[in-house]
Formats: C-alpha cells, structure tokens, sequence
C-alpha cells in the first residue's frame, strides 16, 4: 500500500506509515507462513522500538534502587523513575506530578481507588453508578466495595447502538451515588463516551468520577483537567509501552485524604512501635520496590506518542476503523456490535458471523497470519445485553494498514468457506 491511500496528518502530510512500522520490530515476523497482521491491539498493544531501548540501558548501565541510596547509580535511578512520572503526569495534563501514582496496571489503578477511597468513603446505603459497557476491571472491584460496606450498585443503560443512555446516566445519578465508574471508550464497542459532559453532571449530583482510560489513552489526546474527572487509570502495555506498569492519576486533595492501598517500604513517613504515619502522596501508594525499569520503558512511548502526535495518530486509527467497518459491511451474515462510522466511534470493531463461533473465526484468521480476539472481552455484562456469548473483535494501533483489513477480509472469507457459508 502506498504512502499516499493512507490518512493524512493535520499538517497535510501523508501518514508515514512506513517510519511508523518500522519503529514496532514485533510486526517484521511471520505467522504461519505469511506477514504478521496484528490486529489485536486493544489487547495489547505491539511495543515500540524506543521503550525497548531504553528499558535495555537502564538494565545495562543505571539499575539500581530508587530513593534509597546516595550513591550513583540510585540517584540515576531515581532520576529516570521520577523522570517518567513527570513525562505521564505532563502528557495526562496533570497540575501537579504528585498526582500521577504508578500501579501495575488500569486495574490495580481503580481497585487501588476502590480499596483506598471506597473503603473511608462508602458505608452501608451508599450508591455506587457504572455501566453496562464496563471491563471486569471496573466492575469486580465496586461489587465487592458494595459486598463489604453494604452499599447498592445502580447500572446506567447502553442503547441498541451501543452509546451510554444519557436518560439512565441521569435517572441513575438522581438516585445520589457516592461514584461514578465509566469507561472513556468501550473496549467492545469502540464508543467514546463524552466523558466532560458525564463528570459535569455526575458531580452536580455528588458523585466522584472514576475513569478507565485504558482504551482511550492510546488514541485520544487525554486532557484530566478538561474531561472533569476525579480519577483516571490507564495501562502501559496498550499504548506501546511495556506490560506491569500503568497510572493512576488522582486529584491531590483526594489523594491526600486517602489511606494507603498497601503497606511496607517507601511509602511511609515514621515507623515505631506504636504505630506509623504515612508519606505523601505519590510515594503513599506505592508501597515497595517499584516496577523501575518498565516506568521507564512507558515514559520513553509516551515521548514517541508525543513526538508523532496524539491527533495524527487518532486521525489515523480512525481512518482506518472507518475502513474496517465499511468493508466488513459488506460480509454475509456478519453482524458489527457499537455505533456506526463517525459520531463518537472509534476502534476496536467487535463482530460475529452468523453460524461460525468467535473462537473458530479467530484460529482461521491467525492460519492466514491475521491475530483478533476472540471471547468476552472481560465484559460478560455487556455481552448479556448484546445478545451474545462471544465476539471476534478486530483493534488497531499507530501501525494498522488498510492492507491488514484486505487480509482480514480473506481471513474472514476463508471462514465462511471452511464452514460451508
């Protein structure tokens, strides 16, 4: 495919989606005899050469521990550690980088939220508002937050195309829950919720926001001052960083409020006898021996993010979701699940064929070198309210080409031939 049939930048430059493939070295192997196609970046994302490289020298030259030692190595350390906090905090638009607090993951992110501030917030009565849109990730942390303290879980509607019911979002928020757990954009769907208008009214009614950003923050232009929230998780290895690192970004004054989610080192002020008192916050919640090296990996894709620019890549990826869906339009007994092209919908694409299971449409597609998902999507609730057990779904990243769709497209062909469609 050349230069040119992919999308154009804001500067009116074609894309360089050869410069942008060449930086992701997973995508120069094959599969079963034919060019990796990897469509499963809402999975996990495909790791861009300059985290791989910088996690390397890091490994080789400065690894030590952080904030503990006065020699040299400890205090390069810290250094780089601190150094990627700063780079997320800045990219998140965060006023203070002692509100971005390094987790694992988007989940630990949110049940840290849950277990910290749920546990001193919510009692007995209280009410708690998500969607039937949630990953598992942000739903099992505020069932069990409501098991314990004896609080109710009031679910907010998703329409027969897939958008978030404002009406229910409102009828839900009359009800006056502590908090508000949403996902910036579906992992199923592909919806963008328009979170902005969603923490205005959540907070006039007295509720917090909780945002998975784990979809959004590798194709939008996260801004937390803008969108209004309280909370905001995302992961690393959905946006071209390493796995076991990823961010909890948190209003300061809440996050000074809160207990810690963990005791042991580092994340302490005085420890005697009697008892002990905390540190501030970040170094509050990150009890232990950090994940040095991989904060360090993610900081180093945020700055590649960054330098290509997060409105050229989302211009990009929607482009090609946007082709994604007009060609698999066009297959027999192929259903798509999530709004139509435009108008608040990106990527991923969650499909079924009518007569072939998720799981067979997956293994046929990876003979062809083409990788999907295939299952539940850690989204069980949604799957009841769609009707089904199980989608393929078809993610894409900076480096999808429309090419990659024309494969997908044999894949699926290929599919409907195998089983006598």
């Amino acid at each position: 495919m050349g230069a040119a049939s992919e999308t154009a930048a804001v500067t009116g430059e074609p894309f360089p989606i050869e410069r942008v493939r060449a930086a992701f070295p997973a995508l120069a192997r094959e599969v079963n005899g034919n060019p990796l196609a990897y469509l499963d970046s809402g999975a996990s994302s495909q790791r861009v050469l300059a985290s791989i490289q910088s996690v390397d020298r890091y490994e080789r030259r400065h690894h030590s521990n952080v904030h503990r030692g006065s020699h040299t190595l400890s205090a390069e350390a810290t250094a780089a550690y601190e150094g990627a906090r700063a780079t997320l905090a800045d990219h998140l638009g965060a006023s203070d980088r002692r509100e971005l607090i390094f987790v694992r993951n988007a989940t630990e992110a949110i049940n840290l939220v849950a277990r910290s501030w749920g546990a001193a917030n919510v009692s007995e009565g209280d009410r708690i508002a998500l969607s039937e849109m949630e990953h598992h990730s942000n739903i099992v942390p505020w069932q069990q937050l409501a098991e314990s303290a004896g609080a109710e879980l009031d679910w907010i509607d998703v329409d027969d195309e897939g958008r978030l019911d404002m009406e229910s979002l409102d009828r839900a928020l009359a009800r006056a829950p502590k908090l508000l757990a949403i996902a910036h954009v579906s992992n199923v769907l592909g919806t963008e919720n328009p979170l902005a208008e969603i923490s205005r009214r959540a907070h006039d009614a007295g509720a917090l926001v909780v945002a998975d950003g784990a979809q959004a923050a590798p194709k939008l232009d996260v801004d937390v001052a803008a969108l209004g929230v309280d909370f905001y998780a995302i992961t690393g290895h959905k946006i071209y960083g390493p796995t076991g690192i990823g961010a909890l970004w948190g209003r300061l004054d809440l996050l000074r409020a809160m207990p810690p989610f963990l005791g042991g080192g580092s994340m302490i002020r005085k420890v005697t006898r009697q008892g002990t008192s905390f540190a501030e916050p970040p170094a509050r919640f990150e009890a232990g021996t950090p994940a040095i090296a991989q904060a360090i990996g993610l900081a180093s894709a945020i700055r590649w993010v960054d330098a290509m620019g997060m409105n050229t890549l989302r211009d990009h990826e929607q482009e090609i979701a946007d082709y994604a869906l007009a060609a698999l339009e066009q297959v027999p007994g192929l259903r798509v699940f999530g709004p139509p092209r435009g108008n608040g919908r990106l990527g991923p694409v969650s499909f079924e064929i009518d007569g072939i299971h998720a799981h067979d449409v997956a293994e046929i597609l990876d003979r062809h070198g083409v990788a999907v998902r295939a299952g539940h999507h850690c989204a069980q609730p949604l799957m009841e309210r769609l009707g089904v057990a199980a989608t393929a779904r078809a993610s894409f990243g900076a480096y999808t080409t429309r090419e990659e769709i024309d494969r997908l497209l044999v894949g699926l062909e290929d599919a409907r031939r195998v089983f006598g469609l």
